[in-house]
């Protein structure tokens, strides 16, 4: 049986670091942003579908971000019309990386993983954090960010205090060391119910 083990975190909580210590532990890990990127990409599944619901968006042969952004900006329903294009496509991304991995443990990264219910069909949910104060930082720190972004990608994410709430398992980011030490016992534990 393999752990399927979904990873999540508001933006700045350190979800990118945490799965990248989950791969340095020899863990297969999936990338729902990565995911995207390969479908936007020159010759990526996306480029045909979206190219034809939204032609403006394809640049150089790729979708281009930037003009999907100003698409959705200038009418928001497209917004819902570019998702039932693009999560089937990512589902499918997904399911071919797991039928792919032989590994006993598996991590999902899926940064809105509760608002599209992936819960339901995850072995468990790893929500990382770290305090508003750190986050903040942290995301201010990234260039070209402004508060009035922050904010804006912060009212599309559930508040940090529910997913801990719904998480199985926790792991605070502040250090990175501590975080770490975290993730191998994690690790530990998962092999320990696989081997059940």
């Amino acid at each position: 049986m393999t752990w399927l083990l979904g990873l999540t975190g508001s933006i700045g909580m350190g979800k990118s670091t945490t799965a990248q210590m989950f791969r340095d532990e020899g863990v297969p890990v999936w990338d729902a942003d990565a995911a995207v990127h390969r479908l936007y990409a020159l010759g990526g599944m996306a480029v045909g579908p979206v190219g034809a619901a939204f032609p403006d968006a394809i640049v150089d042969g790729a979708v281009s971000r930037e003009a999907l952004k100003k698409i959705i900006a200038a009418d928001p329903s497209a917004l819902g019309q570019l998702e039932k294009i693009v999560h089937p496509l990512v589902a499918q991304d997904r399911a071919a990386f797991i039928a792919q991995n032989t590994a006993p443990i598996i991590v999902v990264d899926i940064p809105l993983l509760y608002e599209t219910g992936a819960e339901n069909w995850l072995s468990s949910v790893l929500v990382v954090s770290a305090s508003p104060e750190v986050q903040r930082a942290r995301v201010l720190a990234r260039q070209g960010m402004t508060e009035a972004q922050f904010e804006a990608i912060l009212s599309h994410q559930m508040p940090d205090a529910e997913k801990r709430g719904r998480a199985d398992h926790l792991i605070e980011t502040t250090t990175l060391d501590e975080a770490r030490a975290k993730v191998r016992a994690l690790i530990a534990e998962m092999k320990g119910k696989t081997d059940a």
